[in-house]
């Protein structure tokens, strides 16, 4: 099985990351953030991957520093799973409806980090959650994964819906990238050789 450990501590945080990419979706994190445990919660089970994430930050400040650090270790984690990248699938891209809501998330694990966050909120918090950490996360998990990744809201209403089918289409489209294609014969999938 593919899987990688990850432990990250600086002076805001502590966080540890698990994951398994050839899971079943269980999941089991505690980031001090009720919302964001409910979208790696979704994230793990439709990636089917197996995580585990625990996160110590200091929220009497506010949500960043633990949105931001757990994105980055849970990049870490994930890049370092893949290893050499020998036999996946490399690109995916899913359209993901969640009630009135439509995004678009397109991948590519390529090595050379870069994110198109094209999505927009209404509102400045869903709960007790900042809006703006969505984007935040997402960044810093495109750039310690080594993501080509590109997402886009096409229209939607609800910030929850709006987050959930961002998360949600990351994990799907994540889910068919890393997916081992018996027809590359364990050959990375690049002119080059490597990514």
């Amino acid at each position: 099985m593919r899987s990688a450990s990850i432990s990250r501590k600086t002076a805001e945080t502590d966080v540890s990351v698990s994951i398994g990419l050839d899971g079943t979706g269980q999941a089991r994190v505690a980031t001090g953030i009720g919302f964001l445990d409910h979208m790696l919660e979704l994230f793990a089970r439709h990636g089917l991957f197996d995580l585990e994430v625990k996160v110590d930050g200091d929220l009497h400040v506010d949500q960043h520093h633990s949105a931001e650090d757990c994105g980055i270790a849970l990049g870490q984690a994930f890049a370092k799973a893949l290893g050499d990248k020998r036999g996946i699938a490399r690109y995916a891209d899913v359209h993901l409806p969640m009630d009135e809501t439509l995004s678009r998330v397109c991948i590519d694990i390529s090595g050379r980090p870069f994110l198109v966050f094209r999505t927009a909120f209404r509102v400045e918090k869903i709960g007790q959650f900042d809006t703006e950490l969505v984007r935040e996360w997402f960044q810093a998990f495109a750039m310690n994964a080594g993501l080509t990744l590109h997402v886009e809201t096409f229209y939607g209403d609800n910030a929850h819906h709006i987050a959930e089918s961002c998360f949600k289409g990351l994990a799907r489209a994540l889910r068919k990238a890393v997916a081992l294609d018996p027809r590359e014969e364990g050959r990375v999938p690049s002119t080059k050789g490597s990514l």
